[in-house]
């Protein structure tokens, strides 16, 4: 009896605390997700939304505005070239002795690499400003040499930039051969990079930008970056307080280009949800019908 005195004792002391801890538990504050972002320091951002109205009613008010935002960027990038060439220009003069000196101070030998790297420089900077211009106002596909020679632009102007000054370099007769070879790695490199930085991998039609302005969808962008988003709590707009807001043509005539990838991939599972569940209620409808035939000949 006193054995089992004591174990009943035992469990009611462990019910006990059992008891109290509970008791704490639910007395305890709970942690909301406010309350962690407060103590982290971190404030929700909230939107300032302007409604946009598109501006064009027509294809031909569309391409005329995507033009004019086009223009600046297309004037930035002749200017770059035509400032590369300039530089190509020197290049050839100072490696073919021609220009020794400029006033009293002498040129060093080497200093026509330096000015095949500004050449460089000023030809990516206006190629990166010529495909914006083509992604603000892109060519018609249908018209193939058009698209071509727009697209390919960069491309065009690196072969101006380098292969006058190879070709100048390699059949100078008073160049040694170490200078030749030199100058010819130096321009063969600087020619490659222009090249790949030319090419728009990715290159935009009107036909494409005519279709994604007459999608009726409403969406969102800022006034910074060539994006426009499908939902307004798209994760790259979490630390944007000014947001403007209206039908996709208003969003590229503000400049935005294209479609957000993060917002493009999830109307793409949107989609495909969509069919599945399509798929599978026309399966259950097939199923139906086939057990209702089934059922006939009994009845």
């Amino acid at each position: 009896m006193a054995e089992k005195s004591t174990k009943s004792s035992a469990a009611a002391e462990a019910a006990k605390k059992a008891q109290e801890a509970l008791s704490q538990k639910k007395s305890a504050p709970k942690t909301t997700k406010s309350d962690s972002a407060a103590s982290t320091g971190k404030k929700k951002v909230e939107h300032v939304i302007t409604e946009v109205d598109a501006k064009s009613g027509s294809k031909e008010e569309l391409l005329e505005i995507t033009r004019g935002n086009a223009l600046p960027f297309r004037i930035g990038a002749i200017v770059c070239w035509v400032l590369a060439i300039g530089f190509e220009v020197l290049a050839i003069l100072m490696f073919a002795k021609k220009l020794d000196f400029i006033g009293t101070w002498e040129i060093p030998g080497w200093f026509w690499i330096l000015m095949l790297a500004l050449d460089l420089v000023l030809l990516i900077v206006g190629s990166q400003l010529w495909k914006k211009a083509n992604h603000l106002d892109p060519a018609p596909k249908k018209n193939a040499v058009r698209f071509w020679l727009q697209n390919n632009m960069g491309v065009l102007v690196a072969a101006v930039a380098f292969i006058p000054f190879v070709i100048l370099a390699l059949t100078d007769k008073n160049a040694d051969k170490q200078s030749k070879t030199i100058a010819g790695i130096v321009a063969g490199v600087a020619l490659l990079a222009g090249v790949l930085t030319g090419i728009d991998y990715n290159p935009v039609s009107q036909e494409e930008l005519l279709e994604a302005a007459g999608v009726d969808r409403q969406v969102y962008w800022t006034d910074g970056g060539s994006a426009f988003h499908a939902s307004e709590d798209c994760s790259h707009l979490n630390n944007s307080v000014q947001l403007n807001h209206g039908i996709q043509a208003a969003a590229i005539e503000a400049g935005k280009t294209r479609l957000c990838k993060t917002c493009e991939n999830r109307l793409e599972k949107e989609v495909d949800v969509e069919d599945l569940n399509k798929g599978d209620n026309s399966g259950g409808n097939e199923q139906n019908d086939g057990g209702n035939e089934e059922l006939d000949p009994a009845a």
